[in-house]
């Protein structure tokens, strides 16, 4: 499968790629482009969020931008068309979109698959790779009202996208039932990014009562139509019994009081890989408190060091060194489970991840080969690591093949934690605060540095003996950090 179409030699279609590895779903989070914008061949044309990261899509050839075939915040399966770019343009009028193109703004629905037809093999995309070719098509309006539901929709949508209010329709607003948002007994009138959102909080657009113009639902109808379905529990009908119809009192909700956020993208993935790990890897933790004050003065002195100039130094760098020399001294650690063929996987190199909190959720992208950087290279990817987490930017690949993982959770204020393993790690190591304490030092009590560390692993890889090792070893490191010399 490509991931652009040729509808004639004058206009070609590009399609939602996989952006990651076996994704089937992005969100549309932006366009950067409107009909009538001029297009060049790797130009980015979207920005799209998936369930690991935000990504940008560029446009694999030149031409004009004919139609966008879904508004921001819609939710597309992968293979669906998502734009069409004229690329012969000045050969003549250009076709206004068809009728079936206008509701395009609509997710496509795909068609059941075949079960006697073979699936084919995923070939490369643009990015990452995509699914195996289908057939898809839309599910056929029903009713009379089709076409003026259909050419309803479509202007609301182009209204909001264009900034304005929707034009009044020129024919009559169809009736809107007391109990639902279907006119005549068709299909609900409802933007895109609404159906969605009902989607998502299990609601039935027919039983929403609508109060948008000219009868579309809004996600304000939705919400007021969870809200009683969250907080008022309803036994389920037998099925010889027809549900009765709940009184008008009983949809009022005060929609102040709560918020809902639908559970998608990266924070979907989050819970989902969380839930799986937490579930699935036996998690030990083990503890330690170390005075760290000896690291708090190397870290010091290496910002004014000549060849650490231009990279960004803190305790999290020396940290981080510390556990990669930790690993090398007790390389079983870092392993992974093999539960298909019953085996432990012991990686020969570190891909370190670092757990960074960003606007759409936590991500852990990982530093590849970490253990062969000197200090100055490992320096340079953490702060680049970090950059390209805040702004949003990180890539699929980046936050793929992870080993191990530090969270920094003393940026916080928190003094340690019980971390969850990164899916498919051995490890992680949660960092505390690094706080003024008394402590004995010589003999003697005094204020030092301390911070608390904790280790998660997974016990059918990692014994209590060789987890006790690494954070012994880590703690030693800090403690002195001379020993990133002698033990390296």
């Amino acid at each position: 499968m490509t991931t652009m179409t040729e509808t004639s030699a004058r206009f070609r279609e590009f399609k939602m790629p996989d952006v990651g590895e076996g994704l089937t779903e992005a969100e549309i989070l932006k366009w950067f482009v409107q009909p009538g914008d001029t297009v060049t061949d790797g130009q980015v044309v979207c920005e799209v969020e998936t369930a690991k990261a935000a990504v940008e899509l560029p446009i694999p050839f030149d031409g004009v931008v004919h139609e966008l075939r879904f508004p921001e915040g819609t939710t597309v399966d992968v293979g669906q068309v998502i734009i069409a770019i004229d690329v012969a343009p000045g050969s003549g009028d250009a076709p206004a979109p068809t009728p079936a193109a206008a509701p395009a703004q609509e997710p496509v629905e795909a068609a059941p698959a075949d079960s006697g037809d073979a699936p084919k093999g995923r070939t490369p995309v643009l990015v990452g790779y995509g699914v195996a070719e289908s057939s898809t098509k839309r599910r056929p309006r029903k009713g009379a009202s089709a076409a003026p539901e259909a050419a309803a929709v479509a202007a609301a949508v182009q209204a909001e996208l264009n900034g304005h209010a929707a034009p009044a329709a020129a024919a009559p607003a169809p009736a809107v039932p007391a109990q639902g948002g279907a006119p005549d007994g068709g299909r609900p009138l409802a933007k895109p990014p609404v159906r969605k959102l009902a989607k998502d909080l299990g609601i039935d657009l027919a039983t929403v009562v609508p109060t948008g113009k000219d009868g579309i639902i809004t996600r304000e109808d939705v919400h007021a139509a969870a809200a009683p379905a969250a907080t008022t529990p309803v036994a389920a009908p037998a099925p010889s019994q027809a549900a009765p119809e709940a009184p008008a009192a009983a949809v009022a909700s005060d929609s102040a009081r709560e918020t809902r956020i639908p559970v998608k993208g990266v924070r979907k993935a989050i819970a989902q890989a969380m839930v799986g790990s937490a579930f699935t890897a036996p998690h030990v933790t083990e503890f330690v408190t170390v005075d760290v004050t000896r690291t708090m003065k190397l870290v010091a002195e290496l910002k004014e060091d000549k060849d650490m100039a231009g990279v960004r130094v803190n305790p999290l760098l020396i940290i981080a060194k510390a556990l990669l020399v930790a690993i090398k001294r007790n390389p079983e650690v870092n392993a992974a489970w093999d539960e298909a063929n019953q085996e432990i996987v012991q990686k020969h190199y570190v891909n370190l991840g670092i757990a960074a909190a960003t606007p759409r959720g936590l991500i852990v992208p990982n530093i590849k080969d970490a253990h062969d950087k000197t200090l100055p290279q490992l320096a340079a990817a953490l702060g680049e690591l970090v950059t390209t987490a805040r702004d949003g930017k990180t890539s699929p690949a980046a936050m793929a093949g992870g080993t191990v993982t530090i969270t920094n959770v003393g940026v916080f204020g928190v003094d340690t934690g019980t971390p969850i393993l990164n899916p498919g790690e051995s490890a992680i190591l949660a960092v505390g605060a690094i706080k003024l304490q008394p402590w004995v030092h010589k003999g003697k009590v005094k204020p030092r540095q301390v911070t608390t560390l904790a280790l998660s692993f997974d016990h059918r890889l990692v014994d209590g003996e060789l987890g006790s090792k690494v954070l012994a070893d880590v703690a030693a490191i800090l403690e002195q950090p001379k020993r990133l010399i002698t033990w390296a």
